[in-house]
């Protein structure tokens, strides 16, 4: 038994609409950009903020509905894990990405009839679990950045 615990929840917008592709094998993945915001006075009382970017990557009926439901500057909240993989690049340096591999998303921002769809959305992706998946190979087009 393990006594390491890897969570990570965010609430955030997304920096860009979700990019749905599948795999060769024909697994459904989602990838898009969450920004998260800290606010704080500085010793002088003046107001600053920091915006943080996170890589989400979501997997089959949670990436599906990621990729239906999901734009650019929708509020979300994300509960995943962090993962990080490496890749060689076209000059065959090593590169790494950090990103959380979502197992629930829930939207938190919606208008009018967006608000139903949503929460129905919303019900699904919280009872679908979207474990990464081990045996896909990554290719270039899998990588975010």
């Amino acid at each position: 038994m393990s006594n390491s615990v890897n969570k990570v929840i965010l609430v955030g917008r997304l920096g860009k609409d979700p990019e749905l592709k599948y795999t060769q094998g024909g697994t459904p993945v989602v990838k898009f950009s969450l920004a998260t915001d800290e606010t704080w006075k500085d010793q002088s009382g003046e107001k600053q903020q920091r915006t943080e970017w996170h890589n989400i990557v979501a997997w089959r009926k949670l990436a599906e509905i990621c990729g239906q439901y999901l734009n650019k500057g929708k509020l979300v909240y994300i509960e995943g894990k962090l993962q990080t993989r490496s890749w060689d690049d076209k000059e065959g340096h090593k590169r790494y990405t950090t990103e959380v591999v979502a197992d629930n998303m829930v939207m938190l921002s919606g208008k009018g009839d967006d608000a139903r769809h949503e929460r129905s959305a919303a019900a699904a992706a919280s009872s679908q679990g979207s474990e990464a998946n081990p045996d896909s190979q990554i290719t270039d087009d899998d990588i975010p950045f």
